[in-house]
């Protein structure tokens, strides 16, 4: 337990601001200093290696060269969702769409969550308005008394 004459105050930060933006590591700036000047004949031996057969830095070299795409934009077609449901017809066409290999699973499973949401939306605003409709009646009944 520190004593209670600290330089801060308790849940005060020495550093309020944090770290500055693209400060790097000791250690960082370490291997970069030693790797200083070798870059370009490591990435010929990386190269030389992987053309040998060696499938760590082929991989390595791939990676670089064309890395795994994180997300892409699909064309698919849904059918129109308009009531939820119309939801069973848009889980349809994503299940043909994966069967035929049209979009993976993944891809399918990223769909699905949109098209929920959507639904939850469409749900949502159904709601609001028979509420709103429930609400108006109710005030019209209590003005004709």
């Amino acid at each position: 337990m520190p004593s209670e004459a600290t330089q801060f105050e308790p849940g005060r930060s020495g550093n309020p601001s944090g770290r500055p933006r693209g400060a790097r590591n000791r250690s960082t700036k370490a291997l970069e200093e030693i790797l200083d000047g070798e870059s370009e004949a490591l990435t010929r031996k990386a190269i030389e290696m992987a053309l040998e057969g060696d499938t760590v830095a082929l991989r390595m070299c791939m990676d670089r060269l064309m890395p795994v795409r994180k997300d892409r934009s699909i064309t698919f077609a849904l059918p129109e969702i308009e009531t939820p449901a119309d939801l069973t017809k848009a889980t349809r066409a994503l299940m043909q769409g994966v069967a035929d290999g049209e979009i993976t699973p993944s891809e399918a499973a990223e769909l699905s969550k949109l098209v929920d949401a959507h639904v939850k939306a469409i749900s949502a605003a159904d709601f609001a308005e028979r509420l709103a409709a429930l609400e108006q009646s109710a005030g019209n009944k209590g003005a004709c008394r």
